[in-house]
């Protein structure tokens, strides 16, 4: 039986998996594709229409829909009888496309952890503050819930996993290392949602090390490393989603995030946040009307998908991950790297979207084929990680390995 996969949201990502999944007919029943903005959808179905070898074995269909209206989103599943919700909408739809798919039946993947629109930066564990509280709930009703399948969260948790399993006795250290070496020629500019973005960075940094949390202020500190392709990059401590669920699974492990930023971008960053404008908090204007300013800042900034054509250079998202085997330390590096130019070329869209996207779809297939279809909520480092790396391999998204790590790894303050 082909399953049908409802797809919510229809940005960069959500173009990603569209994509992805349009290409994988044998498997797949109809696709839907449901936005708040039906015009957006509609540019998605275009695309894959308008690439020659995309032949879906069943219909692409869009849809209105507003998927905090938890009742509409349950009517929808029904209605298209999907059987797989991939949620790629902004992360504050989390709880809601959830709770559809729970009282629906259907499996539910997502990408990132739930953001709730009033609270910046909450206390960890994350996800224990949100999805993990109805693991219970989706054990006992048999209903497969995939958190955080990604690339960062997603793609790097299973390469966490693949070296507890199969290169380590015991896990060290993990420093998850995210640079985006491209040029989009945009004075500023985010890779994806500037409100889910920017909001990452205004609060505590929260890290899991010697077995505790630790929190540090955003660009406090920082590292050089010498990496593969990219060559010599500098990387700021931040917090982010993984480290939440790894250290639940790795607790002897110091686990932490860092991630790559120009000059230009820490500037303005800096100033946004000195004036306010990164506040989530509505302010009042003179003629009465109320103004979140990080949503007035999202709204000038340029749309994620405009930066597509033209985005030139690579990323490179990779864990340096130092164990125990055997009663030696070693330290190996899994990574990958993603060409924007090549991204455009094959779908149109730019690198960022696409490592997120494509982990996304492969989780899809992973479900309909029955591997991932768990019947209860799981992290991605809880699965086997040999069938999602190779399956994202496939769908071009390669691991690479390096077993003696290129890298300074001395932090700087």
């Amino acid at each position: 039986m082909k399953n049908n996969i409802f797809i919510i949201g229809a940005g960069g990502v959500a173009h990603v998996v569209a994509h992805k999944l349009a290409s994988a007919p044998h498997m797949l029943g109809n696709l839907h594709i449901a936005s708040r903005t039906i015009g957006k959808c509609d540019a998605i179905v275009a695309s894959i229409r308008a690439r020659s070898g995309v032949q879906m074995a069943g219909q692409v269909q869009t849809h209105l829909l507003d998927a905090f209206d938890i009742a509409a989103t349950m009517d929808l599943i029904v209605r298209t009888r999907a059987s797989i919700v991939v949620n790629v909408g902004p992360s504050f739809l989390n709880m809601a496309v959830l709770r559809a798919c729970i009282e629906t039946g259907a499996a539910y993947i997502d990408t990132a952890v739930h953001e709730d629109p009033d609270k910046v930066c909450e206390q960890p564990p994350w996800y224990a503050n949100h999805e993990w509280t109805h693991r219970a709930e989706c054990e006992r009703r048999g209903i497969t819930a995939i958190l955080g399948a990604g690339f960062d969260p997603g793609v790097v948790n299973a390469y966490v996993a693949l070296a507890a399993q199969d290169h380590f006795d015991t896990l060290q250290t993990v420093d998850i290392i995210d640079v985006n070496c491209g040029s989009h020629d945009k004075y500023f500019a985010t890779n994806f949602n500037a409100e889910i973005n920017l909001r990452e960075f205004i609060g505590k940094v929260w890290t899991w090390q010697k077995g505790q949390w630790t929190s540090h202020e955003m660009f406090e500190i920082s590292r050089t490393d010498e990496l593969p392709i990219v060559g010599r990059q500098k990387t700021y401590l931040t917090g982010h989603d993984e480290i939440h669920s790894l250290s639940s699974r790795f607790p002897q492990a110091d686990i932490r995030f860092w991630m790559g930023f120009n000059d230009r971008y820490i500037a303005v960053f800096d100033v946004l946040k000195n004036l306010g404008l990164l506040s989530e908090k509505p302010v009042t204007m003179a003629d009465g009307a109320n103004v979140v300013p990080l949503q007035l800042v999202k709204a000038v900034l340029p749309d994620p998908m405009s930066l597509a054509p033209g985005y030139t250079g690579k990323t490179f998202i990779g864990a340096l991950i130092t164990g125990i085997k055997d009663g030696r330390v070693g330290e190996i590096l899994l990574y990958n790297t993603c060409d924007h130019a090549a991204c455009f070329a094959e779908i149109g869209s730019q690198a960022i979207s696409y490592t997120a996207g494509v982990p996304a779809a492969a989780a899809a297939l992973l479900v309909a084929r029955g591997d991932w279809n768990v019947h209860r909520m799981v992290n991605v480092e809880q699965l086997p990680p040999r069938l999602f790396l190779g399956l994202i391999a496939e769908m071009g998204l390669p691991t690479l390995f390096c077993d003696q790590a290129h890298h300074a790894a001395a932090a700087e303050s």
